[in-house]
């Protein structure tokens, strides 16, 4: 397919400062700070800067508090910017017009939109109530994702009754009834058996081939990048780390160890035990 020169997502110095309360503890400190409320800002998005182009598959990573739900959600209209703008579809997302808000969708591993007490099935009837989803095409997507994701046992089973991991592709699955263009995807498979872990990352890309779609990924764990990005962006205290190919980025910030060896015999080759760094005087260092 032809290529599009504009970016689906393209992020220019985007910031987000939080005030967050400041007090000490006891009695005196809360009833003083019902008078004069104490503020501290807090900058959990510092300027950052990145696009992603159509149908690409881009890891987002970073540690706890590094800010990349805090992105995920300005990027799909729940926060709004404090600073810098962000442009997806062409749309700002903060604006929410229903136009954009069609066309993508927000997984987060640790909330859930399944209604807990009814069908899986009728919850999806939801979602296509929501988005106003034809009742043709409706049928169609959800045959199309019950086989992909090999939910057909689970349509009838309130949510109550599902296991962790049959939630989870029941809500990947319900979050993409509207065949959106963009994916954010916050810890998809977080808490789930390697197995089913497995079965969601195939299903992504099997979604991303079929439809083009963009994905922003978060994870913690590194066989979802692995499987599914060849390009990775990393922020840390809100700044942006690096942004390029997963394969530099191993090699960056690989913990390699360099040993020193003292060889009997001078001419032996030890290219295999690791990258020779320098030989001198009978020692040799390598990199492992």
């Amino acid at each position: 397919g032809i290529v599009s020169a504009v970016p689906a997502i393209a992020v220019r110095d985007l910031s987000k400062t939080y005030e967050v309360p400041v007090r000490e503890g006891g009695l005196a400190a809360a009833l003083k700070s019902l008078v004069h409320r104490q503020t501290r800002q807090v900058e959990a998005v510092k300027e950052i800067n990145f696009e992603v182009a159509p149908g690409e598959i881009v890891g987002f990573l970073g540690p706890n508090g590094a800010g990349k739900t805090t992105t995920l959600k300005m990027l799909s209209g729940l926060l709004y910017p404090s600073g810098g703008q962000c442009r997806v579809l062409g749309f700002e997302p903060f604006k929410r017009q229903r136009d954009y808000l069609r066309q993508i969708t927000l997984v987060m591993g640790n909330r859930n939109q399944l209604i807990w007490d009814i069908p899986v099935l009728d919850s999806f009837e939801r979602n296509r109530a929501i988005y106003r989803i034809e009742r043709t095409a409706y049928q169609r997507t959800v045959d199309e994702l019950t086989e992909l994701l090999d939910l057909g046992p689970l349509l009838d089973k309130p949510v109550r009754n599902l296991s962790l991991g049959e939630r989870m592709k029941c809500e990947v699955a319900a979050a993409l009834l509207h065949k959106p263009q963009i994916l954010f995807l916050d810890e998809p498979t977080i808490g789930l058996d390697v197995t089913m872990q497995r079965r969601i990352r195939s299903f992504l890309a099997e979604y991303n081939q079929r439809y083009g779609a963009t994905v922003l990924l978060t994870s913690h764990y590194m066989a979802d990048v692995e499987a599914l990005c060849k390009r990775v962006v990393v922020i840390h205290h809100g700044q942006l780390l690096f942004d390029g190919q997963l394969s530099e980025l191993v090699q960056r910030f690989s913990p390699h160890k360099t040993i020193v060896v003292e060889l009997e015999n001078e001419g032996s080759d030890l290219s295999v035990y690791g990258e020779v760094v320098d030989g001198v005087d009978g020692r040799v260092s390598l990199r492992v």
